[in-house]
């Protein structure tokens, strides 16, 4: 029997995940059940994740926002390019896949992924943090969205329907991968492109769906913040930007200088970091953090980075005045990510040998590819799409025997993300090699 293939697509503001199964029979699922036109999924969660849950998915979400911006910063293919990606998108639709994964194949995951080794601890952290991201605000726009794609005539066990549906608000929903594999593809992409306020478009390719193609998993992630202190555009400037090779760029540069430009800051000798807030009408506060290298080498931030840093440097932020200066950028990123994803830890679920019986009872998937596609965009009102971050001080006066206001000059390359104040949750990441601005 051949095997067929499992295909992952990710987006930093969405992620999907596609399985190809050998089968037969129907599946349990509702026939043409397309999931609901807004991004809010079933959330109808047992009440309260089991104890410290929620913290354990968050440290295994930045964990792995590190590990894979580590790897892909190292890719002789991005070098001196930008990069963006959303960790939260990527992990939850292998979060998903994750449920059905077996033996070797699951503990490869988990490894690479972080993921607690107790089912509660992982899946009461994931419903808590679906539904803390999905509560409504008038301040910004934060919301997520699970769905799985079947192939209606393959026999998928009922208990993984289950889970996906129940703790990641995936519903399920038939398709015709067999006969009409175009007309899925076309289905799935408007639902991301839906889910994403059409800022992702077309992140399955032709010809990625096919006859052999029995499950796609989709994650979407959409974030549109207003700045707390937004930038006045007509003080925005052409200005110089050097990139690591030493190229010069012309880009629009705002900036913020006035005695209300107070900021999250802290600096060593090697660095600045920046937090700016974004608007917030609730408990939930959210926040670009920028990370800008003192001498411009950002190579030696990259490979200094972890998850114990990056802590002390938050911990070590104080609000004051600052004068800031930060480019408009727009960005899209693109990633196939079956060969960095094995090289950190998980090549066993790529390959023939792949044991995702959770999922149907048998050993005929393995996963065919993960793509993850990516947006932001940065302007003086705020950030719009998957992640994003922009902000500018313009210097001002210092009066005498006060010390000095410390400037944040954004003009050579940086490393930024998008994060949930109260818990840490990276969203997004990304670093700017070439503002370009739209």
């Amino acid at each position: 029997m051949n095997q067929l293939t499992i295909m992952l697509l990710a987006l930093a503001s969405l992620v999907v995940a596609a399985l190809s199964l050998a089968g037969c029979t129907s599946p349990d699922i509702p026939a043409e059940e397309l999931p609901p036109e807004g991004m809010t999924p079933d959330t109808t969660y047992p009440p309260g994740p089991p104890p410290g849950s929620q913290l354990s998915i968050v440290a295994a979400n930045n964990q792995f926002a590190l590990d894979l911006y580590t790897r892909l910063a190292e890719d002789p293919r991005n070098s001196e390019e930008n990069i963006f990606f959303s960790p939260f998108s990527i992990s939850s639709a292998l979060a998903i896949t994750y449920e059905g994964a077996r033996g070797e194949t699951a503990d490869e995951i988990r490894k690479v992924f972080h993921f607690p080794t107790d089912s509660a601890m992982m899946q009461g952290g994931y419903q808590a943090i679906i539904a803390g991201i999905n509560n409504e605000s008038s301040a910004y726009q934060l919301r997520t969205a699970n769905a799985l794609w079947a192939e209606q005539t393959y026999p998928f066990l009922p208990a993984y329907i289950t889970v996906a549906n129940d703790t990641y608000g995936a519903k399920a929903t038939n398709l015709d991968f067999i006969t009409k594999p175009e007309d899925s593809r076309i289905t799935i992409n408007q639902w991301i492109e839906d889910q994403t306020n059409n800022k992702i478009r077309d992140l399955i390719p032709a010809g990625s769906i096919d006859s052999l193609t029995r499950l796609v998993i989709t994650n979407a992630v959409y974030f549109k913040g207003t700045w707390e202190r937004q930038f006045n555009e007509n003080e925005t400037s052409s200005q110089d930007f050097r990139t690591s090779d030493g190229t010069i760029l012309s880009v629009a540069m705002m900036q913020r200088t006035d005695e209300n430009a107070t900021y999250g800051y802290t600096e060593n000798e090697d660095l600045q970091v920046l937090r700016m807030p974004y608007e917030s009408d609730s408990g939930k506060h959210l926040s670009m953090v920028v990370l800008l290298p003192q001498d411009g080498d950002l190579a030696a931030l990259e490979g200094s980075l972890s998850a114990g840093s990056l802590e002390e440097l938050e911990q070590n932020l104080t609000t004051r005045r600052v004068m800031v200066y930060f480019p408009k950028f727009t960005m899209e990123t693109k990633y196939s990510l079956p060969a960095t994803l094995s090289a950190m830890g998980m090549p066993t679920a790529f390959s023939p040998s792949a044991d995702l019986s959770g999922m149907d009872g048998t050993r005929n998937l393995y996963i065919g590819d993960v793509i993850h596609q990516a947006f932001v965009d940065v302007n003086e009102e705020g950030t719009e799409a998957a992640a994003a971050t922009a902000v500018v001080v313009q210097r001002a006066m210092v009066p005498m025997g006060q010390p000095p206001i410390p400037v944040f000059r954004a003009d050579h390359p940086f490393l930024f993300l998008i994060q949930e104040d109260e818990s840490g949750l990276i969203l997004f990441i990304g670093r700017v090699e070439h503002p370009e601005s739209s």
